[in-house]
């Protein structure tokens, strides 16, 4: 039994399915994918809503792969690519340090899929079992490699923004994006933000 790994797995997994479900149910005191989507049009991922859903659904549904030992380049390749948009959209301009709203623990959770990858989930696992070779430099080097292109694929699915001149200096326009601004800013203040 690999107890470090399957801490690894468990935790980041674990932990991943819950940030996955605050997007997509608003569980664990999410904004679910309504709020989530409005400041990830704020960001510029358009349409917000399904951005929002697509970043639930990776994080859940690879941490909950990270769980189990299961396709665990997939799963590293989800949760990766989650983080890699989170540095690109939030936190690059910030700086390294989290205390500053950087990116370093993003880049630790992404150094932790490519270690995962390289040398597989351990047993036990559904991979050590079913897929004892799904593991390995090439592996490691997919993960990232494909991480970074699903994060730069999102701009390239992304709508522009739409021009909208008739609601300006409407009231209920101005508050909403004021909402929308405040709770952006509130996303990408915390340490993953994404």
């Amino acid at each position: 039994m690999d107890i470090a790994k399957l801490a690894l797995r468990g935790v980041v997994g674990g932990l991943f399915v819950g940030h996955g479900t605050q997007k997509l149910f608003g569980w664990f005191g999410g904004h679910g994918p309504e709020a989530t989507g409005a400041a990830f049009e704020s960001m510029g991922l358009r349409p917000g809503r399904r951005n929002a859903i697509a970043a639930g659904a990776a994080e859940a549904g690879g941490g909950a792969l990270l769980v189990l030992g299961a396709a665990t380049p997939l799963a590293a390749t989800t949760v990766a690519s989650t983080m890699i948009t989170a540095i690109r959209k939030v936190h690059a301009p910030k700086g390294p340090w989290v205390t500053e709203g950087g990116w370093e623990y993003n880049a630790v959770l992404i150094t932790a899929m490519a270690v995962l990858a390289e040398s597989g989930p351990g047993s036990p696992s559904v991979d050590s079992k079913l897929f004892p070779d799904w593991h390995g430099r090439r592996w490691a080097l997919a993960t990232l490699a494909a991480a970074t292109a699903g994060s730069y694929l999102i701009d390239a699915l992304s709508e522009p923004a739409p021009e909208d001149t008739a609601s300006a200096g409407d009231p209920d326009v101005t508050a909403a994006a004021a909402e929308q601004a405040r709770f952006a800013k509130e996303q990408a203040t915390a340490p993953h933000g994404s």
